[in-house]
């Protein structure tokens, strides 16, 4: 997928994994970017230290070289004075408190470090270019599972983006306006039954795809997105 027509970002990708770094710099590059893999805490400072008013984004391995993950959060936070959109690897998410913490430090999101490589864009792009985007404001976890799309008295097929309490991001080349009305079905990994949703476009934007903001979940589908989401971000790789 390509960037944004003539506009190149610079990404850190923090991670002490190799597949991790090659995965998502190989994603980064293709699209137009320049990536930086950083592999220790001590390189991460030191990048910053050096040029952190020249990143656009840093996507963060917590438990970076054994770091406490808060603790490594906010050693970031005194070199970029709160500006820097970090996105933070779920797997390395250890607990409920944790995510208090790093919401309370200003993480702009997490991100699922085994996501497929055409899923990485996508999945950032909302953060490198947040003029073009209506975020949502919980945690996404970064899914490609088929979706059902009405619209008036058409329906249309797709995969998600991602996933988050209040909405989902749908993959398409023929996104919709903002505002349209939708209603979506989907089944969730391990559920028994479909979810369904209503809601709005949030945004819209044609070489990502487009934002659904919920309106209405009936109860056992919202306890299940909520279940999904929440499991997700506390396995821990590095346990």
């Amino acid at each position: 997928m390509a960037s944004h027509a003539g506009t190149t970002k610079t990404v850190l990708v923090a991670d002490d994994t190799a597949f991790v770094r090659d995965r998502f710099k190989a994603a980064l590059e293709q699209a137009g970017h320049r990536v930086v893999p950083v592999t220790s805490t001590s390189e991460l400072l030191t990048c910053l230290r050096e040029g952190v008013e020249a990143v656009d984004l840093l996507l963060l391995d917590i438990r970076l070289s054994n770091a406490s993950g808060t603790t490594l959060v906010s050693a970031v936070r005194k070199l970029d004075d709160g500006r820097l959109p970090i996105l933070v690897f779920s797997g390395t998410v250890g607990s409920a408190e944790e995510v208090r913490e790093l919401t309370r430090l200003g993480v702009a999101g997490y991100i699922n470090e085994y996501s497929a490589p055409q899923h990485i864009v996508p999945a950032v792009a909302p953060h490198l270019f947040p003029d073009s985007f209506n975020r949502r404001s919980s945690p996404r976890v970064a899914i490609g599972i088929p979706v059902q799309y009405r619209f008036g008295n058409t329906i249309a097929a797709a995969l998600t983006l991602n996933l988050s309490h209040g909405g989902l991001a749908i993959r398409t080349t023929s996104p919709l306006d903002a505002s349209t009305h939708v209603r979506v079905r989907f089944k969730l990994p391990g559920a028994d039954t479909d979810t369904e949703a209503d809601g709005r476009v949030a945004w819209s934007h044609r070489r990502v795809g487009m934002g659904i903001q919920f309106e209405s979940v009936d109860l056992n589908g919202q306890t299940q997105i909520d279940n999904f989401v929440d499991a997700h971000f506390f396995t821990n790789r590095k346990a």
